[in-house]
């Protein structure tokens, strides 16, 4: 307390012989030095070292050393930042006493005297367009701790957050909504202001600063360029081919005093801008750990909070697919089992219509490999092989993984028509990368309370048997986990082969000329409302969703592979490059073959398109028709009879 009293004075001197009696000088000088407050919230001689001059205190000199021996006695009154001129005069007091103990000579005292103090303040990074990230943190540890604890107890929390990356996401997000919108035209300027202060009270226009837009009025309107006017006063114009997209002439477009959104391009030139209706998300997870590397869960946090990436729950359409045939795969299936792509019709219950999918395009393609059916996002043939499944499989296989809650036990659910967040199903997509675990998305790696000490921790690896490993022995550590294996690492790397097909010959050709180790899945559902993209590379999982926040159609051709991928493909191309995408690691007991993509079949001469398959050690030398296939071949026959 701050008591002041002779009772207290007894007790503290008392203490002193106590602590003299049990510790050394310099030990009782080190536990002083690395507690007391020495200004600008820094407690201790290191922490102030950093405050300060941004350095550690062994690359401290004579004269930023004896500054902060300075501060103890007054640490407001002394601050440097606060009084130069004051902190400057205690800095000599201390320098004299080094000299007069004969720790520095005469010049050297004269030298140090004079010299200036020289502050550096240590860079606290802080990144707009990290606010979605830092929005789910916060939630996360109120709901955990309560609100008092986390804002007046103070927490220190340490995120996987990678800043490169989160940059990357947010910038690659905006330039593919931006395209979208764009491609469905001019909407309207911001507002009409004809008074000479319309550069006032802007505030609700304001967007994130890395965006890099300015609110500009319409001065004049020309037939080849228009003249507008910035928010800080700055003239400049807006070229006609600025506006090919609009498809329209500038006097249709703008009248005088609108105000617009516009982006500087070089001096005095300006590109028109419009904040788009559609929206969206992106995250980026480590697929060995599931932290969240990056999150981006909208176009503008400002504009909008709602988080896309944790909150928006929408149908992931065909991007659920790759889990069906999964299961598929740890069910007797191989890559290159022959499946019937034909009309199908389902009763769906009492006082329900017949349910009757159909292939996008559609069109139906006959027999075709299990392999096709994901590269070709074939809907047919996924039902087929879901009634071959069952319901009740899919349903717990997609509980496991976190996807779905409690969807409706519904055929259609194998097409993705339930409903889950972006970072559920990108976590679940982990599952492939790193042989068939499943990771829950961290978002906090750490949480420390005011006194240091850890209070939550996520890390939940281990080193085996590290205690038992010598210096000079030739054992190296092995870092091991306890994630539930889900399915098999040879499911993994099959259906992680098959989702580079996806990219080398499917929906996702798109991505091909990148020449990336890349495998992925686009998805769109019924009328194009949402559309997804989940891709990975060996050490990145990386997910994309577009949509609007009230739902509705995107547009007629406006499928995953034109919204979503292009979001992915402009991330991926800055973020990765040869050497990080490494080909993915082939699991123990997967052999390979060369098969006639077509047929499925062992390739022979008569093969026009052959690919490498992989498959099971126990299921190769069964992988041409089994009796397993030719009884669901002749099942399929009597479903055809059935239907025409």
């Amino acid at each position: 307390t701050n008591e002041v009293s002779i009772n207290r004075k007894i007790k503290e001197a008392i203490l002193a012989f106590r602590i003299e009696r049990a510790l050394t000088k310099e030990r009782i000088l080190e536990l002083y030095l690395n507690q007391i407050y020495l200004g600008e919230g820094s407690y201790g001689i290191a922490s102030a070292s950093l405050r300060y001059f941004d350095k550690p205190i062994s690359e401290l000199d004579y004269s930023e050393s004896a500054l902060l021996a300075a501060l103890p006695k007054a640490p407001s009154k002394y601050n440097p930042y606060k009084n130069k001129e004051l902190a400057t005069y205690r800095r000599n007091l201390v320098i004299k006493n080094l000299y007069e103990n004969k720790y520095i000579s005469q010049n050297k005292y004269k030298e140090l005297i004079n010299l200036e103090i020289i502050l550096k303040k240590r860079k606290r990074i802080f990144i707009e367009d990290t606010r979605y990230f830092v929005e789910e943190i916060r939630k996360k540890v109120i709901q955990d701790y309560g609100y008092d604890k986390v804002h007046k107890q103070g927490f220190n929390i340490k995120s996987p957050i990678n800043l490169e990356l989160q940059n990357l996401a947010s910038s690659s997000l905006r330039k593919g909504l931006l395209e979208y919108d764009r491609r469905k035209g001019w909407r309207g300027p911001l507002d009409n202001r004809n008074n000479k202060d319309w550069n006032k009270n802007l505030d609700k226009f304001n967007l994130e600063k890395t965006i890099g837009w300015d609110v500009a009025i319409v001065k004049r309107i020309d037939k080849f360029e228009t003249v507008i006017q910035t928010s800080n006063k700055e003239s400049g114009i807006i070229s006609y081919e600025d506006i090919n997209w609009t498809r329209k002439n500038f006097n249709q477009i703008f009248k005088i005093n609108d105000l617009i959104y516009v982006k500087k391009i070089s001096d005095g030139i300006y590109s028109l801008r419009q904040l788009p209706k559609v929206n969206g998300g992106i995250v980026v997870m480590d697929p060995y750990s599931g932290r969240v590397l990056a999150m981006s869960g909208g176009f503008s946090f400002k504009k909008s909070e709602f988080n896309r990436v944790s909150q928006a729950k929408r149908q992931p359409g065909s991007a659920f697919k790759p889990f069906i045939y999964a299961l598929a795969l740890e069910n007797n299936y191989t890559p290159s089992s022959l499946i019937l792509d034909a009309p199908i019709v389902l009763d769906q219950g009492e006082d329900l219509k017949m349910w009757k999918p159909e292939n996008y395009g559609k069109k139906f393609y006959g027999l075709s490999t299990l392999r096709t059916g994901v590269e070709k996002s074939r809907n047919l043939m996924t039902v087929r092989i879901s009634q071959d499944l069952g319901i009740d499989k899919i349903i717990n296989f997609s509980k496991k993984l976190n996807i779905y809650n409690n969807p409706d036990e519904l055929l259609s659910v194998s097409l993705g028509s339930a409903e889950t967040t972006l970072l559920n199903i990108t976590s679940a997509y982990c599952s492939f990368v790193n042989g068939g675990k499943l990771v829950k998305p961290i978002i906090i790696d750490r949480i420390q309370e005011s006194e240091g000490n850890t209070i939550f921790n996520n890390e939940k690896r281990f080193c085996e048997n590290c205690d038992k490993i010598s210096f000079e022995g030739n054992s190296t550590p092995i870092i091991k986990n306890n994630f539930e294996q889900i399915f098999s690492p040879q499911t993994a790397y099959q259906m992680t082969s098959i989702l580079e097909g996806v990219i080398q010959r499917g929906t996702g050709k798109r991505l091909r000329d990148l020449n990336l180790q890349l495998a992925g899945k686009t998805g769109t559902t019924n009328n194009n409302t949402d559309t997804w993209f989940i891709g990975f590379t060996s050490n990145l999982v990386v997910g994309v969703y577009v949509g609007y926040d009230n739902p509705k159609r995107l547009g007629k051709y406006e499928t995953g592979s034109k919204t979503a991928l292009p979001i992915f493909r402009d991330f991926i191309k800055k973020a990765v490059n040869n050497y990080e995408a490494r080909p993915f690691k082939i699991a123990k007991g997967i052999k390979m073959m060369v098969i006639d993509s077509q047929t499925g079949k062992k390739a022979d001469f008569t093969s026009k398109k052959t690919i490498i398959e992989s498959y099971k050690k126990e299921k190769i030398e069964n992988q041409i028709y089994s009796s397993n296939d030719n009884y669901k071949l002749n099942k399929y026959k009597k479903n055809i009879l059935k239907f025409y």
